[in-house]
This record gives structure tokens, sequence and C-alpha cells, in this order.
């Protein structure tokens, strides 16, 4: 899962940079509104979340959340306001906002309302993911392989997530970049090749299964029946 925040107040951003990457998302962080704006509209499908401070210098975060929707992006947006007045909240929701956290928030409130909002039906993304002998549960994050569970690491966990939603289809080394990693990672650096090396040995590739392809040049593909 990616995740912008955009925050200007530079410890809160920090703070919440670091205790999402520690939840396993790749986060990247903004204080410009309008670099925010211009990344969110150039990035339309690059981010699964946005966390979008209300107070920002030049543009609220209000006005960022109703430009962009009527640019077409359909992006999950929490807003973080300080305000805490009803007809503030409905205004929000109205400009296309998809939840608020009223500051000063608990980061276990903030957890609670991302998971919240990324279950939702809308986003059209199933709870569980089944692809051939692989099963995945988003809710309690765990990954099973001809039922018993495998243990995976934050940034496994989230490689496969990847794999999952597009079976089948070649995911570029880009992509998987964009979906794990977040925008100061290098994309030519071999850590993909060993996070994939490593999640192909525990899914059994070593023992003969054959889950994934390498396609030369281009990145990796999951094969295998997508199962109701």
């Amino acid at each position: 899962m990616h995740i912008l925040i955009v925050e200007d107040e530079e410890k809160l951003a920090k703070a919440l940079k670091k205790g999402l990457e520690l939840k396993g998302y790749a986060v990247d962080w903004l204080a410009d509104p309008e670099k925010a704006r211009s990344r969110i509209l150039l990035y339309r499908t690059e981010y699964d979340l946005i966390l979008l401070d209300l107070m920002l210098p030049g543009m609220s975060g209000a006005e960022i959340t109703e430009s962009v929707r009527k640019e077409g992006v359909v992006t999950p947006i929490i807003i973080l306001t300080a305000r805490n007045e009803t007809e503030h909240k409905v205004d929000l929701l109205n400009k296309g906002a998809d939840d608020y956290v009223v500051k000063p928030f608990s980061f276990e409130e903030l957890l609670s309302r991302i998971n919240a909002v990324l279950r939702r039906p809308a986003q059209q993304k199933p709870v569980i993911l089944k692809v051939g002998p692989l099963e995945m549960d988003m809710a309690t994050r765990t990954v099973k392989k001809d039922g018993a569970e495998v243990p995976l690491t934050l940034k496994e966990f989230s490689l496969l997530e990847c794999f999952m939603r597009q079976p089948n289809e070649v995911l570029s080394r880009e992509k998987l970049f964009d979906h794990v990693w977040d925008f100061n990672s290098l994309s030519w650096s071999n850590v993909l090749d060993v996070h994939m090396k490593n999640l192909r040995k525990k899914l059994g590739e070593n023992n003969g299964d054959q889950l994934f392809e390498t396609v030369r040049g281009v990145g990796y593909r999951l094969v295998g029946e997508v199962r109701e």
C-alpha cells in the first residue's frame, strides 16, 4: 500500500511517516500544497490513500480535495483537521473527502480510519484474495499456501499483494517499486530482486512450485487461477 502525506508540520509528518512505514506502508511526504496537487494528478493511480492536512499555506486541504476530484481522481482522501464543528465536517465530505480525523488524534485512531476507508466496498478491493494455491487475508494480513500459513515480512506481504491484485499480468519493476517503496527509493537497485528471491523461497519455489515468471527486461508475473 502506498500513502501520500500532505502536511506542513514537519514533526507531525515525520512521526506519521515513521509509524505508517513500521506498519508496512510505503509513504511519501510533501509539505507544499501546489506540489502535492501536481503529484496527485500526475500519479493518480499510484497512491492507495492520501492523508491531507486542512490548514496548508496557500491552498487548503479542502481546496486540493475539491480540485483533484473535479479532475477525476478517485484515490481515498482523509483530511487532518483541527476543527470539530459538524458543519465543517459535512463541508469536507461534500468536497470529496472520504473521512476526516480531528487533531489531536492518536496514531491508533488514524490507523483504524485508514483501514476502514481502504476496506470500503467502493474500493472494489476484496478482503481475501485467492490465486492458485495462495490465499491472502487483508484484514489479518496473513498469507496461506495450500492452507498452511506462510510468515512474510511487511515488504514481502506488500509485494505479494500487488501480484495477487493483478494475477497473470506482467508487472514492471517500476510499478512494483511505486507500490511497495516510496519515491526516494532507487528503482535501479537490487532491493526488488532480493525481496523477490526471498518471497519465492518462502512460497516454496525452491521445492519445484513455479508461481512466478520472470520477464527479462520488464518485471515479473504471478501465474495462477483466480479463485472465489
